[in-house]
């Protein structure tokens, strides 16, 4: 049995002054780089996803110029750009495996993306044993959920920790906390992570 920690998109796009940036980001980096340094045994394997959208395209209507904040967009996280990297306040040195989604193609769930070797996250997790996932990250009620509910999917045994996520809204991060917890996530903290 192993454990993963999957961080979710704490990118400079998404956390506060980014083009769409949720109140908290920051803190979220900041929190899951106090966890990996407090608790360096607590996991076997650290994964991360970045929204990573082609240059110069609507990426699969994902993007556009009047978006409605549902299913389109403002521009965010092109590749290349300094938006699509990692919060400045994210100790990326500590992250094992990286996955870009998106690419010309809308995608919220990690799941859907893959490493620079081809590799999903359900292949990467399957090679290292992992049968228990933490899941943090950014946003909530949009790539946080879907990635969760992705691996639950998986058959993962996922853990959202509460403490390290942000949200575009608080009654639709508050129905994806719950929406996970029924199809069997457990919600818990950073405090709760053992090593």
């Amino acid at each position: 049995m192993a454990r993963a920690l999957l961080i979710v998109d704490v990118q400079n796009d998404f956390t506060e002054g980014g083009s769409l940036g949720v109140d908290g980001g920051a803190a979220v980096a900041a929190g899951i780089t106090k966890l990996l340094e407090s608790k360096p045994g607590a996991y076997d394997l650290v994964i991360a996803s970045r929204d990573w959208h082609d240059p110069d395209s609507d990426n699969g209507g994902h993007i556009a110029a009047d978006p409605d904040y549902v299913n389109t967009w403002p521009v965010h996280c092109v590749s290349g750009t300094e938006g699509a990297e990692y919060h400045p306040a994210l100790a990326s040195d500590r992250i094992d495996v990286h996955i870009k989604k998106g690419q010309g193609k809308p995608a919220y769930s990690a799941f859907e993306g893959a490493d620079d070797f081809g590799k999903t996250i359900g292949e990467v997790l399957q090679a290292h044993g992992v049968d228990e996932l933490d899941v943090a990250g950014i946003a909530t009620d949009y790539c946080v959920r879907a990635s969760a509910l992705d691996a639950l999917h998986d058959g993962e045994r996922v853990r959202v920790l509460t403490d390290l996520v942000a949200g575009v809204a608080d009654a639709t991060s508050r129905a994806a906390l719950d929406e996970l917890k029924a199809a069997g996530a457990v919600l818990a903290t950073s405090a709760d992570v053992e090593e």
